[in-house]
């Protein structure tokens, strides 16, 4: 029972603390009260919820990626995916491989392999916490689309560089050749499990709805278990279970721009996934702020075995883990930015939005790389042992590492960006306010197009009703789409109630179609097409 208590009593620190950093006049990140609450709630209850680190993994990370994967912008990833490539891919390893050297070399008692893994887990960045950071100094949605598409590819190479890490700390032996075809075996595989397991089940799931009907509460519980479905499956063929949750989460979005749905599963969907979003996360942190006494306890253990008996070398450990993880990420930042800005000089490159590497930039993007969720949820999935049955050395010193970045991170952050963004100029997107603009006139044209159609019908079918009425219908209807205040009261009986309900939903259908095939052909993005269709949905469901 206690532990039923337990749980729920994280699931209100949750509620509580979001509830607290709108009360709070100053800006304290949602994630640090959560970890708070958490240490609270451990004190409260004098024990801690004992983990299963792979059911830890597989409870909270699919669906998390699977989110990110569904909803980022696949523009801002074809736009910036050098940029995104390099933070993801080349910082990571080059995070792994200096962290990791650093970690050994400060501490002796944990084996290297050990130390890659930690340097492995901490390199992947948590937007979610920036966003929860930046909310009353917003960052530019150019800058916020570069760290997102970063975290959902660096959640991933990060990852499988971690579990690499863990399975040589186990024993297994490492070679250049081996690692590298287990790392295109992880990723590759991983990628297409996503998306033939995706693509497998919308298609039965279409033909399903095609002869029974669409149901709401079902479609929202078959795209919950999506994710978990993609991860099982790539994780039995021994792939990356983790890229397969990130596909699954890509294909899905493609598989939205068929418009397929109904409005009101589309609305729902979105506010049950959202709840998630926020549940899986808050729990996340409130979890670290639960077990932090523990690992408090083991990590003092392990520095008294390197021979310092002061716990102030904890200290000293985690400043120079952040220290390391800010230098290089300035200085790969710094390096891509001096190398796009040259070649946009030269003629090689054509960007009017490319940003000019000034520090003060480049330190916004090393500072605003803030660890969250999943490193929590990487590091909590160490293995308690050794194949041998001895313990995993310096394990819980590892997690204790990890979760102080996160923290360090989560303060600097919040401490430092506000006011370095006062301060930051970039560049515009004029892009998606033409992408805005091609929306708002595709809209207007299809229901334009769609009413005079219908009051064609209309007034062909219904040759004795007056031909100005039907126009004064079509009027209202091209209003309420224009999202202008209802006019007065007109008098209808019920026939001309349902005509206009019909012209309105007839419009409704054919502005949605063109807003999604703008989407389909990339001539918008699909952010902006979800924003659109977000707005029809509500018109279309107010009606009813």
């Amino acid at each position: 029972m206690d532990d039923v208590n337990l749980t729920l009593s994280m699931l209100a620190a949750v509620l509580i603390s979001n509830s607290l950093v709108k009360i709070i006049p100053i800006a304290i990140p949602a994630p640090l009260v959560q970890i708070l609450l958490g240490f609270l709630i451990a004190g409260w209850f004098n024990h801690g919820m004992t983990l299963n680190p792979d059911l830890f993994f597989y409870l909270f990370l699919p669906p998390l990626l699977f989110l990110d994967g569904w909803r980022i912008s696949k523009e801002s990833l074809i736009r910036d995916r050098i940029g995104i490539l390099v933070l993801a891919f080349i910082l990571v390893f080059l995070t792994v491989f200096g962290l990791g050297h650093v970690l050994h070399w400060l501490i002796p008692a944990m084996p290297l392999p050990v130390a890659f893994a930690l340097a492995a887990i901490v390199s992947p960045t948590d937007p979610v916490a920036v966003s929860a950071i930046t909310r009353r100094v917003p960052l530019p949605p150019r800058l916020q689309a570069l760290l997102e598409g970063e975290s959902l590819f660096n959640d991933a190479s990060g990852l499988v560089a971690f579990r690499l890490a863990v399975a040589l700390a186990l024993g297994g032996s490492f070679s250049v050749t081996s690692a590298s075809q287990n790392f295109l075996w992880l990723t590759l595989a991983g990628l297409a499990v996503g998306v033939m397991t995706t693509r497998a089940l919308l298609l039965l799931r279409n033909l399903f709805v095609r002869r029974w009907g669409e149901e709401p509460g079902a479609e929202i519980l078959f795209s919950l278990l999506l994710p978990f479905a993609s991860y099982f499956l790539a994780e039995q063929l021994e792939a990356s279970g983790i890229l397969a949750a990130v596909a699954a989460g890509v294909t899905m979005s493609y598989a939205e721009l068929s418009g397929n749905a109904l409005a009101a599963t589309r609305m729902q969907r979105k506010t049950v996934w959202d709840t998630v979003q926020l549940s899986l996360n808050g729990i996340m942190f409130v979890l670290l702020g639960e077990q932090l006494p523990a690992i408090f306890r083991g990590a003092i253990e392990v520095v008294q075995e390197t021979g310092h008996h002061n716990p102030a070398w904890l200290l000293v450990y985690a400043v120079a883990m952040c220290t390391t993880l800010i230098l290089l990420r300035f200085l790969c930042v710094y390096a891509y930015l001096w190398l796009r800005r040259g070649l946009s000089l030269v003629g090689l490159r054509h960007d009017d939005e490319t940003a000019q590497a000034n520090p003060r930039l480049v330190l916004v993007l090393s500072i605003a790389g803030v660890r969250g969720a999943v490193t929590l949820a990487g590091v909590m999935t160490l293995p308690l042992t050794l194949a041998d049955g001895s313990p995993f050395p310096a394990r819980d010193l590892a997690i204790f590492l990890a979760s102080v970045v996160i923290i360090v991170s989560l303060l600097t952050a919040s401490l430092a960006l506000p006011p370095l963004m006062k301060r930051v100029s970039f560049p515009a997107l004029r892009r998606r306010q033409d992408q805005e603009e091609r929306a708002e006139q595709a809209v207007r044209y299809a229901s334009a197009q769609s009413v005079a159609q219908t009051l064609n019908e209309l007034i062909t079918h219904n040759p004795e009703s007056s031909g100005a009425r039907y126009t004064a219908m079509a009027d209202r209807v091209l209003s309420n789409l224009a999202h202008s205040p209802d006019g007065d009261g007109v008098d209808q009986d019920l026939a001309e109630q349902a005509q206009e309900k019909n012209m309105q939903i007839q419009a409704i259908h054919a502005a949605r179609e063109a807003v999604y095939t703008l989407a389909r052909t990339h001539q918008i993005s699909d952010e902006i097409a979800r924003e659109r269709v977000r707005l029809l949905d509500l018109i279309e469901l107010r009606m009813s």
